[in-house]
C-alpha cells in the first residue's frame, strides 16, 4: 500500500519545492544567542530568533537551570494530578499570576497545548467563539476541537467583529478569541475597543499574548497592560518559549474557576508529562529578571526603532508599527527564500516566510529584534539587506 503513498507523497513534496515553499532545517552548532554558528562553521547574526530579550542564554538563566537539575531531577516522568507536581510548579504558575494581575494559572507542556484544551473544556454546543481571521494555528485548532459555533471577523475589525457579536446572540456563552500581536505582521490587537464591545455584548475575552509576554507593556506584562484592561480579560495564554527564557512550556492565566476546571478537564494538561524542572525554575528566573528592570525592554525598544527606520529610509517595505517583529515585505516566495539565503551568506540568518505560514504573494522576511543585539549588530544586518538586494538585483 504504502508504495502507492510514496509515490504521491514525493509529487506533493516535488510541488512544495517547485514553486520555492520548501522549509529547509538550518543546522545551528551553537547555543541560541545572537551569534550562533552554523554546519558550515561559520558565524552569523541572528535575527529570525523569538529570543526577545536574550534570556535564552542569559548566565543567570542557566545557572537556574543548572541548579534546579541537581535539586530537582531531569524530569517528573508523570503528570501533574499522580505525582507530577513539584513546589517549583506551584511556584512558577504563582509568580505567573502575580505578573499577569491574573486570580490564578495553569502549566502546559506549550502554549499550542493550552491552546488546544481551553475550547473544548470551556464550551459546548449552545455557545459561540468569535475570532480573529490571523489567529494562530494553535487558537484555530483548538476552536475545532470545540463543538461551539464557529465565528470569525477580519483581522482588527472592530466593526465585523461587532457584526459576528450580534450574529451570534442566541448563544449562551461567546467568547472572542484574539492574538495580543499577531506573529507575521507584528500588529496589536485593539484590546481596549475589543473589551468594550465584549462588555457591550456580554461576551468573554481570551488572548493569546505569546509574542507580547515579557516586554509589551509598561510593567512588561504584555497587551493587556499596554491597554490597560487586566482586568476585563478573562482569559491569556502565553508561552515560556519566547521572551520568557525562550525554552518550552505554556500557561492558561485568568479566572481562578476557569483554570480549576481545566485541571479537571483539559486533556493536553491531564495527559501530558509535566514541564521539566529545569525549564520550570529557569522561567521563575526570567520572571525575576524582567521584574528587577527595565534595561532588557529598553534595548529591545532602542535595536526595533533603529532597524525600522533605518531600513525604511532604505526604501524596504516594512510594515508599520513599534512591535521587534520587523516583517520585510518581498512579495515572491522564491524570491524571499532567495534574499535569506544570500543574507545568510553576508553573515544575517534570517528566514523566509511564505504559504501556508503566510498568504500566497505575501511572502517576507520577519525579522526579530532583540535585547541581545547590539546597536553594531542591527547596523550590519541593515547594511547586509542593502547588499544583498544589490546583489539580487545585479
Amino acid at each position: 500500500m504504502f508504495g502507492r503513498m510514496r509515490d504521491d507523497l514525493t509529487a506533493t513534496i516535488g510541488e512544495i519545492r517547485d514553486a520555492g515553499l520548501y522549509k529547509s532545517e538550518r543546522v545551528i552548532t551553537s547555543p541560541q544567542q545572537s551569534l550562533i554558528s552554523v554546519a558550515s562553521g561559520k558565524e552569523v547574526l541572528n535575527f529570525c530568533a523569538n529570543n526577545y530579550l536574550g534570556l535564552a542564554d542569559h548566565p543567570e538563566v542557566i545557572a537556574a537551570a543548572r541548579a534546579a537539575l541537581d535539586q530537582w531531577g531531569f524530569g517528573m516522568a508523570s503528570v501533574r494530578f499522580i505525582c507530577g507536581t513539584q513546589q517549583i510548579h506551584k511556584d512558577l504558575e504563582g509568580a505567573l499570576s502575580n505578573f499577569l494581575g491574573a486570580e490564578d494559572t495553569i502549566l502546559y507542556s506549550s502554549c499550542f497545548d493550552a491552546n488546544g484544551g481551553l475550547f473544548e473544556t470551556l464550551l459546548g454546543a449552545e455557545d459561540a467563539i468569535i475570532s480573529d481571521e490571523l489567529n494562530h494555528a494553535s487558537i484555530i485548532d483548538g476552536i475545532r476541537l470545540s463543538k461551539a459555533k464557529r465565528y470569525r471577523y477580519k483581522n482588527r475589525d472592530m466593526a465585523d467583529l461587532e457584526a459576528q457579536l450580534k450574529d451570534a446572540a442566541d448563544a449562551r456563552y461567546r467568547l472572542i478569541a484574539t492574538d495580543g500581536v499577531f506573529s507575521m505582521d507584528g500588529y496589536v490587537a485593539p484590546l481596549d475597543e475589543i473589551c468594550d464591545l465584549a462588555d457591550r455584548y456580554d461576551a468573554l475575552v481570551m488572548v493569546d499574548d505569546s509574542h507580547a509576554v515579557g516586554f509589551v507593556g509598561p510593567d512588561g506584562a504584555g497587551t493587556p497592560s499596554l491597554f490597560g484592561v487586566k482586568d476585563r480579560v478573562d482569559v491569556l495564554t502565553g508561552t515560556l518559549g519566547k521572551a520568557l527564557g525562550g525554552a518550552s512550556g505554556g500557561y492558561v492565566s485568568g479566572r481562578r474557576e476557569i483554570v480549576e476546571l481545566l485541571r479537571q478537564r483539559s486533556r493536553p494538561y491531564l495527559f501530558s508529562n509535566s514541564l521539566a524542572p529545569s525549564v520550570t525554575a529557569a522561567s521563575l528566573k526570567a520572571l525575576e529578571l524582567i521584574g528587577g528592570s527595565t534595561a532588557l525592554r529598553d534595548k529591545l525598544k532602542a535595536n526595533t526603532a533603529l532597524f525600522r527606520t533605518k531600513m525604511t529610509e532604505a526604501g524596504f517595505d516594512v510594515l508599520p508599527g513599534d512591535h521587534p517583529i520587523s516583517p520585510v515585505m518581498i512579495g515572491d516566495a522564491a524570491e524571499a527564500g532567495r534574499l535569506a539565503d544570500k543574507l545568510l551568506d553576508l553573515g544575517v540568518y534570517v528566514i523566509g516566510f511564505s504559504y501556508p505560514v503566510v498568504p500566497h504573494g505575501k511572502a517576507r522576511i520577519r525579522v526579530q529584534l532583540s535585547a541581545a543585539h547590539s546597536t553594531e549588530d542591527v547596523e550590519r544586518a541593515i547594511a547586509a539587506f542593502i547588499e544583498a538586494r544589490a546583489a539580487l538585483a545585479g
